[in-house]
C-alpha cells in the first residue's frame, strides 16, 4: 500500500478546492454578464369593438339612402347589419349592410383586425404595420411614392412630342390616332365615353387610388371602378388604415339600377373616408 506524506496530501486538497471555487466563480460571472432581451411592448388594443354597432344609425341613413324609406321592421333589419363569420372575435370582426333603392343599390362593409405578434422581439405595432403594408402593396400603392410620379409624366410627354402628334385647341388628335386623350382616360375610372348624357363629367369622376394623410398611423384609398367589358356600372371604394395594432378596412359601393347611370365616384370616396375617420376617432377614445 503506497504511503502519501501528510504534507503532500494536504497540498493536493487545497489545489482541488481552489480549482473548484474558480470554476464556480467564472460560471457565475458569465451568467451575470450575458445580455438580457426585453420583450417588445404589446399593442394598444386588447379587444375590438362590436362591428355592427360601430356605425351610428344617422351615418347609415346617409350611406344607405334607400333604407330610410322602408317600413319600420325592414328598416331595422337593414340598419342592424350582418356580422361577418369569424372564429376569434378578439382578433377579427366585421359587419356589412346593403340597401336596395329604385335608383341604385348601396353596400357597406367594415372589418377590424387586431394583430398580435408572437415574437418577443417584434412588437404588435410592427407586426400590424407589416400586415398593413401587404394590403397597400396589393393595391398597387407605396407610402414612399406619391400618385403620378413626375418622372413618368415627363417621359410620356417626351414620347408624345417625339411622335409629332398635334392637338387642336379643342384637345382633339389631328392625326386621328387611337392614342387616348386626357378626357378618354375616364373610362379607366368607370366612366362611359359613348356620349350618353350624364355618363361623363368631372362631378362623377373619382380621384385615383392614393395614400391618405392624417388617418391613423398609415392609410390608403383604393378606387375600384367597373371591370372592363362589364355592362353594370358597379363602383367600389376601399379605405384601409392602421392605428397601433389594429387594421381597419371600409368598403363602400354603388350599383345604379340603369346601366346608363354612372355612380358618383367622388361622393363614394368622400363618404368612405369620412366613415373611416369616425372609426379611427372612436378607436382612439
Amino acid at each position: 500500500m503506497a504511503y502519501v506524506p501528510g504534507v503532500a496530501l494536504l497540498a493536493a486538497l487545497v489545489v482541488g478546492c481552489s480549482a473548484g471555487a474558480d470554476g464556480n466563480a467564472s460560471g457565475a460571472d458569465s451568467k451575470a454578464g450575458s445580455p438580457t432581451v426585453s420583450p417588445a411592448p404589446p399593442g394598444k388594443y386588447l379587444t375590438l369593438p362590436a362591428p355592427c354597432r360601430a356605425v351610428p344609425r344617422s351615418t347609415l341613413k346617409d350611406l344607405l339612402p334607400g333604407a330610410a324609406e322602408l317600413p319600420g321592421d325592414q328598416q331595422d333589419k337593414v340598419f342592424r347589419g350582418s356580422a361577418a363569420v369569424t372564429y376569434d372575435t378578439d382578433r377579427k370582426v366585421g359587419c356589412s349592410w346593403k340597401s336596395d333603392a329604385p335608383s341604385a343599390t348601396r353596400s357597406l362593409s367594415i372589418d377590424f383586425e387586431r394583430v398580435v405578434s408572437y415574437d418577443p422581439a417584434v412588437s404588435d405595432d410592427d407586426r400590424a404595420d407589416t400586415v398593413y403594408a401587404k394590403k397597400e402593396k396589393a393595391a398597387g400603392l407605396s407610402s414612399s411614392a406619391t400618385p403620378g410620379p413626375p418622372e413618368e409624366k415627363d417621359k410620356k410627354g417626351q414620347e408624345s412630342e417625339e411622335s409629332g402628334k398635334a392637338k387642336d385647341p379643342a384637345g382633339a388628335d389631328s392625326t386621328g390616332s387611337a392614342d387616348p386623350s386626357p378626357s378618354g382616360s375616364s373610362s379607366e375610372s368607370g366612366q362611359d365615353t359613348d356620349g350618353t348624357p350624364g355618363s361623363s363629367g368631372s362631378p362623377e369622376e373619382a380621384l385615383p387610388s392614393r395614400i391618405l394623410d392624417n388617418l391613423g398611423d398609415a392609410a390608403f384609398l383604393q378606387d375600384l371602378p367597373k371591370k372592363a367589358g362589364s355592362t353594370a356600372q358597379h363602383h367600389t371604394v376601399s379605405v384601409v388604415f392602421r392605428t397601433s395594432n389594429v387594421v381597419v378596412t371600409v368598403r363602400y359601393a354603388e350599383q345604379p339600377a340603369l346601366i346608363t347611370q354612372v355612380p358618383d365616384g367622388r361622393e363614394l370616396q368622400e363618404k368612405a373616408q369620412a366613415l373611416a375617420r369616425k372609426l379611427a376617432e372612436a378607436l382612439s377614445e
